[in-house]
């Protein structure tokens, strides 16, 4: 199946490479045991043609805009400089059915039938952080693909939801004119990460959207001091956020937010903190895969498995507290790990 699918995906034409892209990363996206091994043999192959595109993360709360902007973004990027864009797009999963409605890529008509473009729609299925489990593997198709601009764009965000800046180079938020005051601005975790904000719907209310650049300006400049390091204005040669504001529906702002992130990704990639960047980020995710690797070999242990239903009687009827529960659950695995080991 690898095979099958690496030549036509690192050579293939247009049409041809976008299928392959779609069966590689919903291989990616398989839970069954055969398919995780094709998954990694496929990802290992992949791995020397990744790393030249730009990573660019998209969040925001529901309503702000994203898909209007990265559509109005990635039309901008292939009509006037002629770059290949690839947009890995997050929906919410229900907690209630389950599903995703998966509709980000009718939002974006036009970009979804270019040529030198490719959507992917991918649910949450319930992770944590606004992105997908295996939104970084995608990425690497992508790249691998020959795009030279892979957008990750999020789920609606709240203060916590901010998986995407481990996974890409420059971390974008889209906030809304009138969104709160100085003090809303400085204390959503969100903020303190992100490169660069853009508050859209300008057009709407421009004097809104002007002191909502003129606040968010302040307060970024309140978290230089004391938060992110890699925006610390005393370290030197290191990127001060800006805050821009844009109209996407009337693709005003678009120029201005791509001169940013050019200036950026140059500054970055010159001081040697882009690279560093990549390199905690693929330990990250690395620990995060074992920490995901224990949790399901956890579940699928035998022992565990024949006292779990047990312990979660004695949890839910109140014979027996949650904490003391799990101590026996992780006693039972480690039991006979010890004994395998003697």
């Amino acid at each position: 199946m690898t095979h099958l699918l690496l030549e036509p995906l690192l050579h293939g034409a247009p049409a041809v490479r976008r299928r392959a892209m779609a069966k590689a990363i919903t291989l990616l996206e398989s839970t069954r045991a055969d398919h995780r091994a094709q998954a990694d043999e496929l990802l290992t192959a992949l791995l020397p043609h990744t790393g030249r595109a730009l990573r660019l993360g998209i969040s925001g709360v529901p309503g702000v805009g994203k898909s209007t902007f990265i559509e109005a973004l990635g039309l901008h990027l292939i009509r006037e400089h002629g770059l290949k864009v690839a947009v890995l797009a997050i929906d919410p999963s229900s907690t209630v059915s389950g599903g995703s409605i998966l509709g980000d890529k009718t939002r974006m008509e036009q970009l979804s039938v270019h040529e030198h473009a490719y959507i992917r729609p991918s649910p949450s299925g319930g992770t944590l952080g606004g992105v997908a489990e295996k939104t970084r593997e995608s990425l690497l198709v992508c790249e691998a693909a020959g795009y030279d601009v892979v957008v990750v764009e999020t789920v609606g965000v709240g203060q916590s939801e901010i998986a995407v800046h481990g996974m890409t180079d420059m971390f974008c938020v889209l906030q809304l004119p009138n969104a709160g005051d100085d003090l809303q601005a400085i204390k959503k975790g969100v903020m303190e990460l992100a490169d660069l904000v853009v508050i859209n719907k300008a057009d709407i209310d421009p004097h809104a959207a002007m002191r909502a650049q003129a606040q968010i300006t302040s307060s970024l400049r309140l978290l230089m001091l004391h938060g992110n390091p890699d925006h610390d204005w005393k370290a030197g040669l290191v990127w001060r956020p800006k805050v821009i504001t844009i109209s996407a529906l009337q693709s005003q702002g678009v120029d201005e937010f791509w001169a940013a992130v050019s200036e950026f990704r140059a500054q970055q990639t010159a001081n040697g903190r882009l690279a560093a960047r990549r390199e905690r980020q693929a330990l990250a995710w690395m620990w995060e895969r074992i920490d995901a690797g224990l949790k399901q070999a956890f579940r699928q242990h035998p022992e565990v498995r024949a006292l779990l239903p047990q312990m979660q009687q004695d949890v839910a009827a109140g014979r027996i507290a949650a904490s003391t529960a799990a101590r026996n659950l992780l006693s039972a695995q480690s039991s006979q790990a010890s004994r395998a080991i003697i």
